[in-house]
């Protein structure tokens, strides 16, 4: 399983628009409602799981052994004779819960460098931009992979390594909608009375941001999805007996000559999933754009 590197999202996007005006025109695009209904539906899928499940994930039967799909058994059984529909029920809340780790770590670092840098400029902007560019000359998951291979292989870890690995792309949009936002007359306005550097950033850079910063972490979201099923897929992520999607696809391919059905299921869920993120975030940035072009 490959993962590709995040796509960049257009750093001089408008910032988020009102509410109101924003919904009217996110809604009129079917293709990304459907993609966040589906994505709610899995989000309550994995908030609920306990009560969706058939199975106890954990449980194991001899007798029931790569069994094909049938009334007991939706999808299945795996090597061990656990429920396949269960286990990625369960799964979906360490995967969802993997990618909003991985976010969040991206978000830590990127976000505050990308301000420093496109606010600051001059010799901070050239050492900092240099030092991102130089991390991302490297392939996101052959330096996640040595990352990982340093802290030791565990999902945290993992999670850990594509954050920092996703870090510089948040830190590159961040930065280009800094450097648009700092010309701004309403920034100028207020150095002129004697606003500070911090507070400048905090109340007027920041918030102006917040739209191409959303687009961005919608997309990486479902990159970082892809990411952990990648690094659980190779054994570096997710530790038995815990269970993602990725996990789980790695445990069922040596067996998918004997039973296809658990392999399909996990690849069809992680490919649904991370689409709709990608299309979720497509139709953020064309909602944005609108509002804006409507606006000037």
């Amino acid at each position: 399983m490959s993962v590709t590197t995040a796509s960049f999202i257009d750093p001089a996007a408008a910032p988020l628009p009102p509410p109101s005006s924003f919904w009217s025109r996110f809604r009129r695009n079917p293709v990304a409602m459907t993609s966040l209904l589906i994505l709610i539906a899995i989000t309550l899928t994995a908030i609920f799981a306990p009560e969706i499940a058939p199975h106890n994930p954990m449980r194991s039967s001899l007798r029931a052994v790569l069994k094909s799909p049938n009334a007991m058994y939706w999808l299945g059984t795996d090597d061990l004779g656990r429920d396949v529909a269960s286990r990625l029920i369960f799964a979906s809340r360490l995967s969802l819960i993997a990618s909003i780790q991985a976010l969040s770590i991206a978000l830590i670092i990127g976000l505050p460098l990308g301000l420093i840098s496109g606010y600051a400029g001059g010799w901070t902007d050239i050492v900092i931009t240099r030092i991102n560019d130089a991390i991302m000359s490297f392939p996101a998951l052959i330096l996640a992979v040595v990352i990982v291979g340093l802290m030791g292989p565990s999902l945290t870890n993992a999670m850990t390594a594509i954050g920092i690995v996703y870090a510089p792309r948040i830190m590159r949009v961040v930065r280009g909608s800094t450097l648009s936002v700092r010309e701004e007359v309403y920034i100028m306005a207020a150095r002129a009375t004697g606003c500070s550097d911090t507070r400048i950033i905090v109340h007027h850079v920041l918030p102006n941001i917040v739209g191409p910063l959303l687009v961005q972490s919608t997309v990486l979201l479902g990159h970082a999805l892809l990411a952990e099923a990648g690094l659980s897929f190779l054994g570096l992520g997710a530790q038995p007996p815990q269970a993602s999607w990725g996990a789980m696809l790695g445990q069922a391919f040596p067996y998918m000559a004997q039973s296809p059905v658990p392999t399909i299921a996990a690849g069809m869920i992680i490919s649904v999933t991370v689409l709709c993120f990608n299309l979720l975030g497509d139709g953020l940035r064309d909602s944005v754009g609108r509002v804006r072009r409507a606006g000037e």
